[in-house]
């Protein structure tokens, strides 16, 4: 598409933290014009009436989703942010000419044992092999000519970023030990007992050990990225914080790496990666915190490595790596639109 085009965008689901990420996102993008954005307990509200942060930027108003998809109007593509399951009846719906990029996990496991065994859901069958995984740094061939993505899950993509280069190497023996932790809105906007802030605020607590829905995606996509048959240990923690995902990976390689080693395999792999900064020391989530980035930083001693990764959540672990595939599926430099900068000092 040209410069001066604009690609008309509904978005499902914009009541949450998702959907406030694509609208504060998408509202400054110059190719994109929104023209529904569904939420049907807020339906008739003003968008900024519900996401303060919007108010004096939008007009738009949240409406009810319509019954039969197909009837919308000029839509190029529809995002859906919306829990898990809801997209699985909706966007077979869709128009033939409409794309979709999905940010729930109804489209990003192939298996259908394994996706009832995460999910209690049921499979996509044959729509599911219409969907492309939206990693744009390790799958944008595939991504530039899809219809349908898969938004990767928020937990997926700090660990794939962080172990993909290390996996396309071939070095990898032994088992893989993930430790990851996520700040509260990963939860979602609706509080519960456990993700509440009087709870959260200064606790610190590990859940889903062995069995978090992310799992079989990372392990499915590690697969693709190069040869892995490694056993995979992950482990998620509850930080008391708003945003943020820190991974910690601990790899031992088939031969002793130095620091140059894992500088060149990663400055290498991800040498057209925009959005990946390799930095020194560690990564901190202070420095992702509202932006698209992924920063990535590794130590050696001989066999023994161990690689961190800091994201937001919310925007290159959703609604961000959302719009950079939109943009790969259009045509556009995937930076358009997510050119965003943290803040300094941070909130």
């Amino acid at each position: 598409m040209n410069s001066s085009e604009k690609i008309n965008v509904a978005i499902f689901g914009g009541s949450g933290y998702g959907g406030s990420e694509l609208l504060r996102i998408l509202l400054a993008h110059p190719n994109v014009e929104i023209s529904l954005v569904t939420a049907n307990e807020h339906a008739g509200k003003a968008v900024a009436e519900v996401h303060k942060n919007l108010f004096g930027i939008t007009d738009l108003r949240f409406e009810i989703a319509p019954d039969d998809l197909s009837t919308l109007g000029e839509i190029d593509v529809a995002f859906f942010a919306l829990p898990h399951g809801q997209a699985l009846n909706l966007i077979p719906q869709l128009s033939p000419d409409v794309k979709a990029i999905d940010l729930s996990g109804d489209f990003r496991i192939n298996d259908a044992d394994v996706f009832d065994r995460y999910y209690r859901l049921e499979h996509a069958g044959e729509l599911q092999t219409k969907f492309v995984y939206g990693l744009t740094e390790t799958n944008s061939e595939a991504i530039r000519t899809a219809r349908y993505i898969a938004n990767p899950g928020c937990f997926a993509t700090a660990t794939l970023l962080a172990l993909a280069p290390m996996v396309s190497s071939g070095l990898l023996t032994g088992k893989v030990i993930v430790d990851a932790k996520t700040g509260s809105s990963g939860s979602g906007a609706k509080a519960a007992a456990n993700t509440h802030h009087p709870q959260r605020m200064t606790s610190f607590y590990a859940y889903k050990p062995f069995v978090h829905q992310h799992v079989p995606e990372i392990e499915q996509h590690l697969k693709a990225v190069g040869s892995f048959e490694n056993e995979l240990v992950f482990m998620t923690h509850s930080l008391p914080v708003a945003r943020g995902i820190f991974a910690s990976c601990y790899v031992e390689t088939s031969a002793n790496l130095t620091h140059d080693d894992l500088s060149n395999l990663y400055s290498h792999f991800y040498k057209d990666a925009h959005f990946i900064r390799l930095v020194e020391g560690s990564p901190d989530i202070n420095w992702v915190k509202t932006t698209n980035y992924c920063d990535i930083a590794f130590h050696t001693s001989g066999k023994q490595v161990v690689v961190f990764s800091a994201i937001d959540n919310l925007v290159k672990g959703a609604a961000g790596q959302a719009v950079q595939n939109m943009n790969l599926m259009f045509g556009l430099d995937e930076t358009t639109g997510l050119k965003l900068v943290g803040t300094n000092p941070q909130c």
